[in-house]
């Protein structure tokens, strides 16, 4: 791609919108041009509407603390000054779900981090290494809005992100049965310690709708494009239970796998080592280099060592071994609002814009 694309951000205030104001500060391909949140944060300098709540690392970019935030109801004034946008916005999903539409039926390209819409059949839910592919279907979602530019694309949620990309390169041993254990961190409720004290020393056995996403969202994403739609596949089979434990940021996953065609702890490395995607190929801005890096040593990875990886792009894997009930066990870490959540994003976006389906105006 050449030249750069105006990229708004709605819900710019929250956790995820921060993170993509962090990760968008020196992006070669897209420029910050309008930020947009709930229309008490309207009105303000971004500075201002974080104020107390900037939860990033980095500082607040210097182009976007000035930046007046707008209403994101209020489409058409966002529209004049941005080519797509990203949706990060805390709203109940019925009315997530329309603004979204609305802003596509205005010819606006929509990737967004909500679920709003990850179960519309004509709706590509990416992880851009595994399902490329799916963006075929954004055809489809134009001829049913009535546009030539806008339609919507969404990552998957972040629970799942650390073992679907782990699992996705062993497809052709015919994995049967997966049973995974997610240990969340509390950024994945747009938290802090400061915000949530209570999450100090503490372990909570329930995170609202993450185990029906863990077990139903990789379907969608091992599914094919048939008749306009994607066909979600029917297997393998998955269980899921999902920790909010005391970390800030990172997603760690202890999974057990059983196999059709069993393959060797070599043949699985092999795999894990090989693995790579469109993004890669495509030498992507975002994408990780490596994409899958696994460790040989008992203690790693671990949660504050390996979040970071390629930029908090990368999947890192460790303690493969056999196990008595399943065929194999393997621990996963991904980093939740990075790779799970705003640079996921930013990923996908990416990749539609490599390949023309978001262009400037």
């Amino acid at each position: 791609m050449t030249g750069s694309l105006r990229v708004g951000v709605l819900g710019a205030t929250g956790m995820v919108g921060q993170r993509f104001l962090a990760l968008l500060e020196n992006h070669p391909w897209f420029k910050v041009t309008t930020l947009a949140a709930s229309a008490k944060s309207a009105g303000k300098n971004y500075k201002d509407a974080v104020a107390g709540r900037w939860a990033m690392q980095t500082p607040i970019p210097a182009a976007v603390a000035g930046m007046k935030v707008l209403d994101a109801s209020a489409i058409d004034e966002v529209a004049k000054n941005v080519d797509f946008v990203f949706c990060a916005v805390d709203m109940p999903k019925d009315d997530t779900r329309k603004l979204e539409e609305d802003y596509a039926r205005r010819e606006i390209p929509v990737v967004s981090n909500n679920s709003a819409h990850r179960g519309t059949p004509d709706v590509p839910m990416m992880i851009p290494e595994i399902n490329a592919d799916h963006a075929a279907v954004i055809a489809d979602q134009r001829q049913r809005l009535g546009t030539k530019r806008g339609f919507i694309a969404v990552k998957p949620n972040c629970s799942l992100q650390s073992y679907v990309p782990a699992v996705d390169p062993l497809m052709a041993f015919g994995p049967q049965d997966i049973f995974v254990c997610t240990y969340q961190a509390i950024s994945g409720a747009g938290k802090t310690f400061e915000s949530w004290p209570e999450m100090v020393d503490n372990v909570i056995p329930f995170i609202k709708g993450e185990e029906q996403k863990s077990e139903e969202e990789p379907m969608k994403i091992w599914g094919k494009r048939e008749g306009g739609r994607i066909v979600p596949a029917t297997s393998p089979r998955i269980s899921a239970q999902c920790i909010r434990v005391a970390a800030s940021d990172g997603h760690m996953a202890a999974v057990f796998v059983r196999f059709e065609k069993k393959p060797t702890l070599e043949q699985i490395i092999e795999c894990w080592k090989k693995a790579a995607g469109k993004p890669q190929a495509l030498k992507l801005p975002s994408a990780p280099m490596p994409y899958l890096t696994y460790f040989a040593e008992d203690n790693r990875p671990q949660t504050k060592l390996d979040r970071d990886a390629s930029g908090g792009m990368g999947i890192t894997i460790g303690r493969l071994r056999a196990d008595p009930i399943y065929d194999y066990k393997f621990v996963c870490l991904s980093h939740n609002t990075v790779r799970g959540a705003a640079g996921g994003a930013v990923l996908t976006a990416e990749l539609l814009a490599a390949e023309g389906y978001i262009t400037a105006k």
